[in-house]
């Protein structure tokens, strides 16, 4: 890798040479004795030169048509898993159309006039203070098509961002982003996410939920974040140290996660993770990876290394802020589940409360054990753990 770079610094230096020549030289232009040939560009180099304007624009086009075919299957932008997604994949399209006949006019248009307006000897170019129509044709054809394309965001924006929690009734979990770590909290039965603060963090309770709130009574905290398809599911989002950005590409989701205030996002799953596995393009891919995985693990084992595990496909909670050394490796499995499995998945976690008094339990029966006196597994000590009464 270092020899790489230092070849790419010497090539760059060469090229930095070579320009700062070809500048003097025209420095130089109109100093040397008269019939002495100079460094002018003369009718046929700039007949050549718009030659070769031609052959780039081919050179571009044919790039183009090869990128698309080969690999014309736009990653996220069809296929989404979640409800909203559809109008993401939607806007990002138009998007990509409209940027697509743009740059082809437009660098047509460079490149042809380029070539039929070259210099020629004795030729004096028009000079044109100003064309109100011109300038008016192309100031307001951008700015239409801006309008509605940024128009056509905000009401896709407004309406996703729109939650409205009395009649849809949304399952509420609160995202926790660490320094490189996420953590999901579900608010429980009572679908209300009891009250933290980063000063209650202690221990088992690593979110600072304050246990003395009856709403935490029934929090559940876990390091794999489970959804159910076909309902809507609203993030309320923190941060503990610096700035991340909770990001599920499959589901066209990203929010920022500010230190100090809770940021939310909501979306519908609407595929599950098995449903995502099944279909045809997830399956290629997935086989595609294996191919090459099989291929390195042979390389491995023939070196006397383990081989690679087969991959499988998974939904994935990803930073996508540059938050630290080990920001490619924050993640979190996502599952989406069957209705029918998410609540039995859930009926299974013990609540955050239940959690601190074990993890009081087991620290008192190893004191008790390393002081040698006999553990009482019933109650090793008096609970003095905060809990709301009702």
């Amino acid at each position: 890798m270092t020899g790489l770079l230092v070849v790419l610094v010497v090539v760059l230096l060469a090229v930095a040479l070579w320009q700062l020549s070809k500048i003097f030289a025209l420095t130089q232009i109109g100093k040397k004795p008269e019939g002495e040939v100079v460094n002018v560009a003369n009718d046929n180099d700039n007949r050549i030169n718009g030659y070769l304007l031609f052959g780039f624009l081919g050179f571009i086009y044919l790039i183009t048509i090869i990128c698309i075919v080969k690999y014309g299957a736009f990653p996220l932008m069809d296929n989404s898993a979640s409800e909203h997604g559809k109008e993401v994949d939607q806007l990002m399209w138009i998007s990509m159309i409209l940027i697509f006949v743009v740059q082809t006019i437009t660098q047509a248009l460079l490149h042809y006039f380029g070539y039929k307006y070259s210099g020629k000897k004795g030729q004096v170019a028009t000079y044109l203070s100003d064309n109100s129509k011109l300038e008016f044709i192309w100031s307001s054809i951008p700015a239409i098509v801006l309008a509605v394309l940024i128009f056509f965001g905000l009401y896709a924006w407004t309406d996703i961002m729109f939650v409205n929690e009395k009649e849809e009734k949304p399952i509420v979990i609160e995202i926790y982003a660490q320094q490189f770590k996420w953590t999901a909290r579900y608010a429980g039965v009572d679908n209300v996410l009891g009250k933290a603060n980063v000063r209650l963090i202690e221990g088992v309770n690593a979110l600072g939920v304050d246990l003395a709130d009856p709403n935490a009574q029934d929090d559940i905290v876990a390091d794999e974040l489970h959804i159910p398809k076909g309902k809507k599911v609203i993030f309320k989002i923190r941060s503990q140290d610096v700035l991340h950005s909770m990001y599920m590409p499959h589901f066209r989701a990203q929010m920022n996660c500010v230190p100090g205030m809770v940021t939310q996002f909501a979306f519908t799953p609407i595929m599950t993770t098995q449903e995502m596995r099944d279909t045809k393009a997830m399956t290629e891919k997935v086989h595609h990876i294996n191919e090459i995985r099989s291929q390195k693990s042979k390389e491995l084992e023939a070196e006397g290394k383990p081989g690679l595990d087969p991959y499988t496909f998974d939904y994935l909670l990803l930073c996508n802020k540059i938050c630290g050394a080990s920001h490619y490796n924050m993640q979190m499995k996502v599952v989406v589940d069957t209705p029918e499995e998410y609540n039995k998945w859930l009926k299974e976690k013990t609540t955050l409360v239940q959690a601190v008094k074990n993890a009081a339990k087991e620290e008192a029966a190893t004191a008790a054990a390393e002081a040698g006196k006999p553990v009482d597994t019933a109650a090793t000590k008096p609970d003095t753990t905060v809990i709301a009464t009702k």
